[in-house]
């Protein structure tokens, strides 16, 4: 496999154990733990100056610190998505800054694109024929487009719950979409079942492959470079399976190490309370979650009733003097409109509660009043749009 200079290799979250960078693996192979992408950082050279004179055209301007360089990428452009200024969500937070970084701009509308552009890279880099994976929707949108743009074929496997758009785009991709129950562990069990009958198949289930949060990273680059290497004080990101999480607080470690910021942020994951396993386990000071027995949310793409790498996420919130906060369906959903009517952006749902979890965090005075706070939205508001025009509808507006 063919790979940039300072990739080392693969290393296990759980146990530290270190495989070779020419490895395909998916899992550690002592422990079955999950898999992250390790860095000689003393044989890269990049500086802030290098970076402010490249074009801010994709993620990959970032080739240094990812496992695959820029002309073998699959890639359609995804990243370089606008950090935009939102000072009435400032004052409503009381905070001296709110941005929102609108993850909603990329190719198939979700922050998905980052992650699914390198773990097919990688997937071509390894031969495969075809990828697979079991998603709540946006992963198996975007895992089908660049399945497609690579020439491979593609196998998502989606609850029945999952958005209109997210299904019949994977479809319009040319990917081989299978709708399995109502819930996202029904679609875990079909994938895994198929996963068994065909071994030659390549996993891009997140955190099975070490790559989608490899590429979610290069979020947290774009928006301090947007800053002009300022850091924000806090990141509130809205969590389903945490690699949005993970891959913040590695990026922020990387860009520290490297010299490029002096600070971290603290992250926040924000859940819907009807499934909350993170939000659960910071609340009540565990190393690890607890599966969600009864997970029942509006917000599909956060409901991940046992995610595949919670001790992983709860590390990366601990390590960032962060935390977690859990919110009601209503508030989320009136969070959405909210952001739409004062900022003009448009978040699903699910993203807004990323903007819920800020308010609930001012709310229980977790802000001094003059900090920078960063909201990502990870989804185009258009996908779910009728679940927002629904509640709506429901305040007689």
């Amino acid at each position: 496999m063919e790979t940039t200079d300072a990739f080392a290799g693969l290393e296990c979250a759980d146990c530290g154990a270190a495989i070779e960078a020419t490895a395909e693996a998916h899992r550690c192979l002592e422990c079955d733990g999950p898999l992250d992408a390790s860095y000689d950082y003393d044989a890269i050279d990049l500086d802030r100056g290098t970076l402010e004179g490249r074009p801010a055209d994709s993620q990959w301007r970032y080739t240094e610190l990812l496992p695959f360089a820029r002309e073998t990428a699959v890639t359609t452009r995804e990243g370089a998505t606008p950090l935009v200024d939102c000072p009435d969500l400032a004052d409503e937070l009381g905070v001296g800054r709110v941005l929102i970084k609108d993850e909603g701009r990329n190719p198939t509308g979700s922050v998905r694109d980052r992650g699914a552009s390198v773990a097919v890279t990688a997937a071509t880099r390894s031969d495969a024929a075809d990828v697979a994976l079991p998603s709540t929707g946006n992963g198996g949108q975007a895992a089908a487009a660049y399945a497609g743009r690579a020439g491979l074929e593609s196998h998502a496997y989606l609850p029945s719950r999952s958005g209109f758009t997210n299904k019949a785009m994977v479809n319009v991709h040319g990917g081989d979409m299978n709708v399995v129950g109502g819930r996202y562990g029904d679609a875990v069990g079909a994938y895994e079942e198929a996963l068994a009958e065909h071994d030659d198949w390549y996993s891009l289930r997140a955190f099975e492959t070490p790559y989608r949060h490899e590429g979610i990273k290069t979020l947290f680059y774009e928006l301090v470079e947007d800053l002009e290497w300022d850091v924000p004080d806090a990141i509130c990101y809205p969590t389903g399976i945490g690699t949005g999480i993970v891959g913040l607080a590695k990026a922020a470690r990387e860009f520290e190490e490297l010299g490029l910021i002096d600070e971290t942020p603290a992250l926040y994951a924000a859940q819907a309370s009807g499934c909350a396993p993170i939000a659960d386990a910071v609340a009540d000071g565990r190393d690890d979650h607890a599966p969600v027995e009864r997970p029942d949310t509006i917000c599909g793409e956060l409901e991940i009733p046992d995610p595949p790498a919670g001790s992983w996420v709860l590390e990366a919130l601990r390590e960032t003097d962060g935390g977690a906060v859990a919110t009601d369906d209503p508030d989320i959903l009136e969070s959405a409109v909210r952001v739409a009517q004062t900022t003009g952006l448009e978040p699903t749902p699910s993203a807004a509660a990323a903007a819920s979890g800020a308010w609930e965090l001012a709310d229980r005075g977790a802000f001094d009043g003059d900090e920078t706070v960063v909201i990502v939205n990870t989804g185009a508001g258009n996908k779910e749009a009728d679940v927002l025009r629904s509640h709506l509808m429901g305040q007689g507006i």
